[in-house]
């Protein structure tokens, strides 16, 4: 393995969010027979997105990125069918101070321009603003909803349990990106994928997969096993939040993306192109060995 040391470690970076934590759990803490050992580093998507793009010379076998990277990335990386972050009623919002502002001509504060986040918040002003925003700017995950509350940007592009969360800084919901996507496609939103790095071979990416859909079920099949490894990640999320948070973003799609997943993966990105927001992918890029 490009990565791996020669006990057959697979090196492997996702975020410390509760989704993540609760699918690798398993599978980091060595209960998975004949699963090989995991190397993690937690950082960050918009920090996986970017080493992703890089290659980083091999640093790392498997990586959670969004899937707005892809097609930056998908002649190094295969995505992986399983482990990832679809589901339905679940996507971004767009928060402002006051309800119902008109945001033509102004400004958004956003937490990456390559997140699927952003895609789905360009496609839906598309559609709904002609004119277009006035700018976006980038703002780390943490510092957008206080920046909206303080009038430092007009409004304010969140994910995660930001949607259980922003009613807490007065703050009201302009818009659901996924809502908006469901409504006008009729798929899941596709969120997080999880990539690894072509050179392994067919066969350890298979191995790779299998790995990650066993550690999703078993995460499953016995929820408290868990909770230790979540809770030390997400130490500042409320317990019940952080349930919210894997219950929204861990679901059939996680499991195994399935053609109904295939088709909303495909879709974001051939809108996404159309816009000119991506470059086009080839049509079989999507495809698992």
């Amino acid at each position: 393995m490009t990565a791996a040391d020669a006990a057959g470690t697979v090196r492997i970076a996702y975020s410390p969010c509760p989704n993540d934590t609760f699918v690798f759990d398993a599978w980091a803490h060595g209960r998975i027979p004949g699963a090989p050992a995991l190397d993690v580093t937690f950082a960050d998507i918009d920090i996986t997105n970017g080493l992703a793009e890089r290659g980083e010379d091999g640093e790392f076998d498997v990586l959670k990125v969004s899937y707005a990277v892809l097609p930056w990335v998908l002649e190094e990386y295969a995505l992986l069918p399983c482990g990832g972050a679809l589901g339905r009623g679940c996507g971004p919002l767009v928060l402002t101070r006051e309800p119902g502002v008109d945001l033509t001509g102004k400004t958004v504060a956003v937490p990456s321009e390559r997140s699927t986040a952003y895609l789905l918040f360009r496609l839906w002003a598309a559609d709904v603003l002609p004119e277009g925003v006035g700018k976006v700017v980038v703002l780390p995950f943490h510092e957008i909803m206080p920046a909206v509350r303080d009038g430092r940007v007009d409004a304010g592009l969140v994910i995660h349990e930001a949607r259980f969360t922003y009613r807490d800084y007065g703050l009201h919901c302009l818009a659901d990106m996924g809502e908006h996507w469901e409504s006008t496609t009729g798929l899941p939103i596709p969120l997080g994928a999880i990539i690894a790095k072509r050179s392994l071979g067919a066969d350890a990416l298979r191995a790779l997969a299998e790995s990650a859909r066993t550690s999703v079920r078993m995460a499953w099949e016995d929820p408290e096993a868990s909770r230790p490894y979540v809770r030390e990640h997400a130490q500042e999320l409320d317990p019940a939040v952080a349930d919210q948070h894997i219950g929204l973003y861990v679901n059939e799609f996680t499991a195994d993306l399935g053609e109904a997943g295939y088709a909303a993966v495909r879709g974001l990105l051939t809108r996404a192109a159309a816009e000119g927001l991506v470059p086009a992918i080839a049509a079989d890029a999507l495809a698992f060995p």
